[in-house]
């Protein structure tokens, strides 16, 4: 049985707005600490708790995963229960309420043990759930119906990535038939746009919206049915995670196929640096790391940190030979291959340590389990995830290494400025809108934070690091003054949410201009 939604709509009570309060709703896939595979968790789990705090009135919604019924976090069933038409058939939901840790931000959970009951959120043993589009269809559907059935204000629906691209469609095409959704905006976030979303034809009867939109301009993307690029096409704006990396996705390859699109929609079309929680990640609290220190008495905690990290990887403990962190997943998009031409080359010629920590591609995996055998006195390799683990090898690093292929925003170069810890990036996307290269001129004008190449080399990236080695060595002094800037640098979500919120008055703006002249 399909249902006529624009029928269910006209019947649907209006929820008071306030014409002070700027009332946003955030939907994601993920938020920690209830659910998580990636940034968007800590960018949809922290950036809220900073929009209350400047004044928005915000809300988030994500689906019940069974992590988040596992996650021990407190949950309260609602009374309230639906029913949402899913191709041809109809599903039922039920909502549950949390809020955000340290915060009264509230949290919604659209329940359904069929879709979302599951060991993963997204792929199971290596392979995405074959009704992965069905399953975002039915919780966008229930983000919007949440509106209604929670009374709730809103103003903007902000959208994070292809699980919520369906949401600006539905609102453009089904919701604007009823007054009291007409003027809600839409707000899409690429987190990366490596991940799009991509489904058969065949699910656009999943969609409940009229084949008429499945064309090149609107939903199809090559003969399937793409939720990314729907969400791009419909929304009122549309921003990523950094500057640069907006600039980047408007042309191959980092358009991944929908340069076109964006730079169809470049107008609309911003970026915005993540933030960072400074209440989670800063060593001046920090319980995981040997010893606690802030920008005043670096010089003292940070030996240390990093006796304790050569102690732990196994290495030897002199304070003197510099070291190179890195934490990540393990595969050539972070620049993995790279980093194994500069190793082989290095543990022969000058007394380097390098300490790597994480998990991907069983090829790098391997590669670095040899490297470590083979030196053990100069790599140090634990493959696994540890957020303990982690937070030592930021505090007990004197470099950290992201020499990423490609990097939308990052936040470890992030925590690195905070622990200070100096980055050594390659100049992309968010990795060139937070680092600024030990140039001569940035060393004068007190504005270098890292070090930071361009070409995607092992050669450049060698070069790069020798910088980088060279001033630890023989010049101290200069050294300790770029830690100094790093630490005192502010890359707070506070900064973040400011420019969010301006982003969200402006995308409310342009709906109403986009309505006038309809």
């Amino acid at each position: 049985m399909i249902f006529d939604t624009l029928v269910i709509l006209s019947a649907m009570a209006s929820p008071p707005r306030s014409e002070t309060t700027l009332n946003v709703l955030v939907a994601s896939s993920e938020a920690c600490p209830f659910a998580k595979t990636g940034g968007l968790a800590d960018v949809c789990g922290s950036l809220p708790i900073e929009l209350s705090r400047i004044g928005v009135d915000v809300s988030v919604i994500l689906p019940a995963y069974r992590h988040v019924m596992e996650s021990g976090m407190p949950l309260e069933e609602l009374p309230i229960h639906f029913d949402l038409p899913i191709g041809n058939k109809v599903v039922s939901g039920q909502l549950l309420k949390s809020t955000l840790p340290n915060s009264d931000v509230p949290i919604y959970l659209v329940k359904n043990d069929e879709y979302f009951d599951r060991p993963e959120l997204y792929r199971e043993n290596g392979e995405d759930y074959r009704d992965n589009c069905e399953r975002f269809a039915f919780f966008s559907r229930a983000v919007l119906e949440a509106i209604r059935l929670l009374n709730m204000p809103v103003d903007l629906i902000h959208c994070n990535d292809w699980q919520t691209g369906l949401i600006p469609a539905l609102l453009n095409i089904e919701y604007i038939a009823n007054p009291e959704y007409e003027k809600i905006a839409s707000l899409m976030t690429i987190h990366n746009m490596a991940y799009q979303g991509n489904f058969w034809h065949w699910d656009m009867l999943l969609t409940g919206l009229d084949w008429k939109y499945f064309n090149m301009h609107q939903m199809e993307f090559y003969g399937h049915l793409n939720l990314l690029k729907t969400g791009i096409v419909f929304a009122d704006s549309i921003n990523t995670v950094s500057p640069r990396y907006a600039e980047e996705i408007q042309s191959q390859p980092m358009g991944c196929g929908l340069e076109g699109t964006l730079s169809e929609k470049a107008d609309v079309l911003s970026g915005i640096v993540n933030g960072v929680d400074y209440e989670k990640w800063n060593p001046a609290i920090d319980k995981h790391i040997a010893s606690q220190y802030t920008p005043n008495n670096w010089q003292q905690g940070k030996p240390a940190c990093k006796k304790a990290l050569q102690e732990e990887f196994g290495l030897p403990c002199d304070p003197q030979i510099p070291v190179v962190g890195m934490v990540g997943r393990m595969a050539d998009q972070k620049g993995f291959d790279l980093v194994a031409d500069v190793i082989r080359d290095w543990v022969r010629n000058n007394d380097t340590q390098w300490i790597i920590l994480g998990t991907g591609e069983p090829n790098h995996e391997s590669m670095l389990r040899e490297l470590a055998a083979e030196f053990p006195h100069k790599v140090g390799v634990k493959v696994e995830f540890c957020e303990g683990k982690a937070r030592r090898v930021e505090a007990g690093s004197d470099m950290f290494l992201m020499p990423s292929l490609y990097e939308p925003c990052g936040l470890n170069q992030l925590y690195s400025l905070k622990y200070g810890t100096l980055p050594v990036v390659r100049n992309t996307g968010g990795l060139a809108d937070t680092i600024t290269d030990a140039t001569p001129d940035a060393i004068a004008a007190g504005t270098a934070n890292g070090f930071s190449f361009k070409e995607y080399s092992s050669f450049a990236l060698a070069e790069a690091l020798e910088r980088a080695r060279d001033m630890y060595v023989s010049d101290r002094a200069q050294w300790n003054s770029l830690v100094d800037t790093a630490m005192q640098q502010d890359w707070s979500w506070k900064r973040s949410a400011s420019d969010y919120e301006n982003l969200y008055k402006l995308s409310i703006e342009r709906k109403r201009l986009a309505l006038q002249s309809s």
